[in-house]
């Protein structure tokens, strides 16, 4: 994997000296790195926490909110005054955007050849260009499948796709199961949604949800599907074939408002069906929400007479006492941060073990190859490392989805979409929703009998998975319609067994997406699939198609909570890192396992929870 270049970016100083940002020059396990001798001096804080996004934000923002000194530092700038962070709809495009960009390209499969059959596969050019696909150019590099990350203010936040469905109380139960700390129970979890949430789409207090949170929820308006009747044929399709026949405009509209895909009710796991899915989108102004929104609450704060409310700014045992970290554009603005509580590192799924191993804390063996001095031997740091499956089967019309009309995606200065948007708050528009038209949770032919396994999304749009430019074919016309299978509680871990099984699963997927666009009425059942294609028919072909082309992001559990008996576990129950004091981890690294479909709102709950055991064990010490 390659990332891009940074702004700012931290290794964690452990033990009696700080640490250096490079590498040292002895593998002697009884030294540790030397700070640089004259580095920019920060001044002390209690709380450094190294990471912004959706596991880092909202707890450094409790942790000042609860009257603590925090510095919260991140690899990026402020990006959320950006257009295309901003309209919901461009949550594409803002992966593609320069400045917010931290992207990796990641390896699928250890057999190279296996790997290039992926349509996605991207090369670098001699000249520094990419290009994607079989066939490349002479004198081109393999870089693999694009894998986009967001080095900006709220992390991953600022660019995902603000679909936000809570997880299933068996992603839970896991973890309380594996630890024994019953704190973990779907009961008690609960309870942090509701802190984390500002439901617009539901009625005040409706059970299991939060009214006061800093997260808006919001739906998109229904207007702009029901008068596009392609798309409205389409949500009839899907219902017929999920077993909830639509007779009706007025009665599509009934089902489709009513139903709650985050409901708290018993049977919610296992409930298949059709819903609109809820979206991390504000009201009146319909842009991006997302902890970005909770840092700057926090930071800018103030009293009635001006002053800031909160102090928010971006032995044998080793203990973490500071944080060293790169300034500005360049890898030369070295500077310190030491700190009288704890550090919290959220720097994601990647970075986190990268930082943790860094510091000295990680598997002995890799760090003494790369003659990192061993702080704490802890085998799991970045081992078990979980992601989704994903594909789409994508139909081609002949005809436009008329939402649409009009839009230019920004590409002109009078975008008649981008005006509507900016000024009618009453009728925003298309630019106002990220454009995920229904979701269908399923149960495939191996799911575990009280928990659906799979997520049906469909949208207007030419969407196959990520590559270079990908943002810009998805809407380049307004004629494609995809519906995304998302596979969850997958089995197979880093290709060790149940891949078949998750094949499986993603094979039935992609069955009920061919049947739904077979249900089309005559009248607008003039679309050509794409992708598979009409020339993938048989179950082998189909499953030949999954493995070459599934992708995944997002990424997690490697740094992962676990048992005391557990060498793997790098955390224990309330995140701390095993071997060490005033050393967490908050993101989405700490699971056992994956949870749930969309992973941010088990992050934000998880960051969260942090936050109060944080918080006690303060109060407790004092």
């Amino acid at each position: 994997m390659a990332s891009p270049g940074f702004t700012k970016a931290a290794v964690l100083t452990l033990a009696l000296c700080g640490l250096s940002n490079g590498l040292p020059q002895s593998s002697s396990n009884n030294e540790f790195h030397k700070r640089d001798p004259d580095p920019i001096a920060l001044p002390t804080y209690d709380y450094v926490v190294v990471g912004s996004g959706p596991g880092g934000g909202p707890v450094a923002a409790r942790l000042a909110l609860a009257g603590y000194k925090v510095l919260l530092m991140d690899a990026g700038d402020d990006e959320g005054n950006m257009l295309v962070q901003e309209i919901p709809l461009l949550s594409l495009q803002s992966t593609e955007t320069p400045s917010q960009e931290w992207d990796y390209f990641v390896q699928h499969y250890d057999n190279q050849t296996l790997e290039e059959t992926d349509s996605k596969f991207t090369w670098e050019l001699p000249d520094g260009s990419r290009f994607v696909g079989g066939d490349p150019p002479a004198g081109a590099k393999p870089l693999g499948i694009l894998y986009p990350r967001a080095g900006t203010l709220g992390g991953c936040a600022g660019h995902n796709v603000m679909i936000t469905t809570t997880p299933q109380d068996s992603d839970w139960e896991t973890v309380a199961s594996i630890t024994g700390d019953n704190s973990w129970n779907p009961d008690s979890m609960r309870q942090y949604w509701e802190r984390v949430e500002d439901s617009l789409y539901l009625p005040n207090g409706t059970s299991g949800h939060g009214f006061n949170g800093w997260l808006e929820t919001s739906l998109a308006q229904l207007d702009l599907f029901l008068g596009d009747s392609r798309i409205m044929n389409i949500v009839r399709a899907a219902a017929t074939v999920v077993g909830n026949e639509i007779s009706s405009m007025s009665t599509a509209y009934q089902q489709w408002l009513t139903g709650d895909i985050n409901s708290d009710s018993s049977t919610r796991d296992f409930t298949e069906g059709l819903f609109r899915v809820p979206e991390a989108v504000k009201q009146p102004s319909w842009d991006r929400a997302g902890p970005r929104d909770f840092i700057l609450q926090v930071a800018n704060a103030v009293n009635s007479d001006g002053s800031r409310k909160y102090h928010l700014d971006n032995g044998p045992v080793p203990k973490a006492i500071g944080v060293d970290f790169l300034a500005g554009q360049t890898p030369t603005g070295k500077g310190s941060v030491n700190v009288t509580r704890e550090v919290i590192i959220s720097a994601g799924t990647f970075n986190t073990p990268q930082l943790l191993k860094l510091s000295g804390v990680g598997p002995a063996a890799e760090l003494k190859s790369f003659d990192i001095p061993v702080v704490v031997d802890l085998p799991g740091v970045g081992t078990g490392m979980s992601d989704r499956y994903e594909v789409t089967v994508v139909q081609e019309s002949t005809q436009n989805f008329t939402v649409f009309n009009g839009c230019t995606l920004l590409q002109t200065p009078d975008d008649p979409c981008l005006l509507q948007w900016e000024n009618n708050h009453t009728s925003p528009g298309i630019y106002s929703s990220n454009g995920i038209v229904f979701g269908i949770p399923m149960k495939s032919s191996v799911a575990s009998p009280d928990t659906a396994d799979l997520l049906m999304a469909g949208l207007p749009a030419n969407f196959r998975g990520y590559f270079p430019g990908y943002s810009k074919i998805a809407f380049a016309d307004a004629q494609h319609f995809a519906i995304l299978v998302l596979k969850a509680h997958n089995r197979n871990y880093a290709g060790t067994n149940g891949g078949d099984e998750d094949v499986q699963a993603v094979y039935d997927g992609v069955k009920l997406i061919r049947e739904i666009y077979g249900n089309l009425s005559l009248v607008d059942n003039t679309g050509t699939e794409v992708t598979p294609g009409p020339d993938v028919q048989t179950e082998e072909e189909i499953k030949d198609f999954i493995r070459r082309e599934a992708w995944g992001h997002h990424a997690c559990c490697t740094a992962r909570i676990g048992a005391d008996n557990d060498s793997t576990a790098v955390l224990d129950s309330e995140f701390r890192v095993r071997g060490t004091t005033g050393l967490r981890v908050v993101d989405a690294s700490v699971f056992p396992e994956i949870p749930g479909y969309f992973i941010v709102s088990a992050v934000y709950m998880i960051s969260e929870k942090a936050a109060d055991v944080i918080i006690a064990d303060a109060k407790a010490s004092s």
